[in-house]
């Protein structure tokens, strides 16, 4: 048995329920191993969670955090699961997903979820990796199908998962439309990530078709091909509508949903889902495109996939994932709120 420090929600509702807590972690057991962990990446997911908004969210109490990096401190008894992780020893550096968890100086987790740190890599850019780089991964090549010469649209392009699909987009040479929510995220875009600034939109609630009109306009484009997006609400059907015939739009979040305060307010977010986006299948047929949808952590339940998905990843995207802001353990409710603002750019991540 190990003692460590975690952070723990025991009633959903508000972000200052979270309690910093010492509670003890078992032995590793056959194919796990015990990581000391060094960092946190944060997500949506997180606050989503401990706001009571998140399906996959556990019953009760929960520990929040979806990745982690840190040291191999002790391996459990061997086993040689389907799919099997990598070799690993006592202090290697590694990274890895847990179904939550993760807001834990140190975590059990099965091999298949490790996976070793690039040597030149800290362990807050390790952290920052894995979630957002599989969402990408998952969303625009396994399911989105992109190719060379599509149009796409990026939601929240200056996010984790965002900038990770701006190198894959990159890498199959797709011409990208990229919308975010403010100003200094379009600067960072364009300063930054190489774009142009006709390429992206500051996204307004009312206006949202006629900019993309004008970004295809100046792309000499005349619809979307695919969408990639995490924001969904007002921003949803005016997207919608200027995709191609076979266009394809992949939905893995609903931040429009998102709370700006840390306790719920349930009037708005209600008057917000009637509002959602409603579509008719039969219509769907006629105009011949697609909406998908996915969870990421559904790929947990299925651990045996991940090695090759990890493979995926590391090969398409080599550069480290930017950490925009790096919070001390200690302020987890503090960095949780940063990334709920809206106001982050790149990766938060909690330090230990």
């Amino acid at each position: 048995m190990h003692n460590r420090e975690v952070w723990r929600i025991g009633r959903l509702g508000a972000l200052d329920r979270l309690e910093r807590q010492t509670r003890p972690l078992a032995d590793p057991g056959p194919g796990e191993a015990r990581v000391a962990v060094k960092a946190i990446g944060l997500n949506f997911a997180d606050a989503f969670a401990c706001l009571g908004l998140y399906s996959a969210t556990p019953a009760g109490g929960f520990i929040p955090g979806l990745e982690v990096a840190g040291v191999v401190e002790a391996l459990g008894p061997f086993r040689s699961p389907a799919g099997a992780g990598p070799a690993l020893r006592p202090g290697d550096r590694v990274f890895g997903v847990t179904r939550f968890g993760g807001y834990a100086s140190a975590v059990n987790l099965d091999l298949r979820y490790l996976r070793p740190i690039p040597p030149a890599w800290g362990f807050a850019e390790a952290a920052a990796f894995p979630v957002q780089a599989l969402t990408a991964w998952y969303g625009l090549i396994e399911l989105g199908a992109a190719k060379a010469g599509d149009v796409v649209l990026v939601q929240s392009a200056a996010g984790g998962v965002g900038l990770n699909a701006l190198v894959l987009l990159a890498g199959c040479s797709a011409r990208v439309i990229a919308a975010v929510g403010r100003a200094a995220k379009r600067d960072f875009l364009v300063e930054h990530a190489g774009l142009a600034p006709d390429q992206v939109i500051v996204r307004e609630r009312r206006g949202f078709g006629a900019q993309l009109d004008r970004a295809l306009a100046a792309a000499r484009a005349d619809g979307l091909d695919l969408v990639f997006d995490a924001v969904a609400g007002p921003f949803f059907s005016p997207a919608y509508r200027r995709m191609h015939t076979a266009g394809r739009y992949v939905v893995y979040g609903a931040a429009d949903f998102m709370p700006r305060r840390p306790r719920m307010h349930y009037l708005p977010l209600a008057l917000r889902y009637l509002r959602r986006p409603r579509l008719d299948p039969l219509r769907m047929i006629q105009e011949n495109r697609s909406v998908m949808a996915f969870n990421l952590i559904w790929l947990w339940d299925q651990a045996e996939r991940l090695p090759r998905a990890f493979g995926e990843i590391e090969r398409l995207i080599r550069t480290p994932p930017l950490v925009g802001r790096r919070f001390p353990f200690a302020e987890a409710p503090a960095a949780l709120r940063h990334l709920q603002s809206g106001e982050s750019i790149g990766k938060v991540v909690l330090e230990v």
